[in-house]
């Protein structure tokens, strides 16, 4: 039981880093982009190539994936994304799922269909074990390692958007582009960083979760209902939402496909309609109850 615990944390932390740009993107920048799996198929791409094409360390090709697919999710926004801020959001919603498509048939073309698989590195395989009879957790290292980069790069993105002077800047240009840019602010480098820094987070989730989901030309499809899912149910006011949401959606997906395997994914489905029943702006949303 706390193995499956466990487990389930970590999956639910490596979603809510894939899932946070997303978060960051509809909830601060009330930008619809339905094409962000395709940021976290990038990343998960660019892992594989450089630890197993080009043999580079594992630790060493975590930040150049960040640093590849924020410089890919900062072009597409000075070229494309910029474009569709003032639209509606059934026009982001289908240039976005457009893009999602469009990725798809990319990558399938380029890269061929067939699964990619990462080896880890030797010190992140194997499995430990903690405490003893019915208390005694089994974990494996490499999820041990994913739930404590998440939990750092959790603790940073907070502390960015809610005590630096740039989440300052990011929440006036949201509530008024006009008078933010009257003030001295630099709204479209805003932006432009934003977006790339959500870009980022989502590659570098797909890095890590290289060798746990499956990377493949689908992936932007398969995965798109989970970081919806993660956005609805945590609410996209606050980095606290997505992330308890993020490890509730894990640990349920873990626990019911372990224990109801016929029934796995609609357990999930059924917890996500009865929490918006409940909570129609999410978890932690400002319009929902305190």
């Amino acid at each position: 039981m706390l193995t499956l615990l466990f487990d389930g944390v970590a999956y639910g932390m490596l979603l809510f880093v894939l899932a946070v740009g997303l978060s960051i993107t509809l909830g601060l920048m009330n930008f619809i982009n339905l094409a962000h799996g395709a940021f976290a198929m990038l990343g998960g791409y660019v892992m594989v190539i450089l630890c197993k094409r080009l043999e580079l360390p594992f630790l060493l090709c975590l930040p150049l994936v960040f640093v590849v697919v924020a410089f890919v999710g900062a072009l597409l926004e000075r070229l494309l994304y910029r474009r569709l801020y003032q639209k509606t959001h059934l026009d982001q919603v289908l240039f976005s799922i457009g893009l999602a498509f469009m990725s798809v048939a990319a990558v399938d073309y380029l890269m061929g269909s067939s699964q990619q698989n990462l080896v880890l590195p030797e010190w992140l395989q194997g499995r430990g074990e903690w405490g003893e009879g019915t208390w005694s957790i089994g974990f494996g290292y490499y999820r041990l390692f994913i739930i404590v980069v998440c939990a750092c790069l959790t603790i940073v993105l907070q502390l960015i958007l809610s005590k630096t002077r740039f989440g300052s800047q990011l929440r006036a240009s949201v509530d008024d582009p006009t008078v933010a840019a009257g003030l001295g602010i630099a709204v479209n480098k805003v932006f432009l960083l934003t977006f790339a820094v959500g870009s980022g987070l989502a590659g570098l989730g797909g890095a890590l979760g290289a060798e746990i989901l499956s990377i493949e030309p689908l992936f932007p499809l398969k995965y798109m209902i989970y970081f919806l899912i993660v956005v609805a149910v945590g609410g996209t006011s606050s980095i606290t939402g997505p992330l308890l949401a993020a490890v509730f959606l894990g640990v349920a997906d873990v626990m019911g496909k372990y224990y109801v395997p016929k029934l796995g994914g609609f357990v999930v489905y059924v917890l996500m309609i009865a929490i918006l029943l409940w909570r129609p702006q999410g978890l932690f949303s400002r319009g929902g109850k305190s």
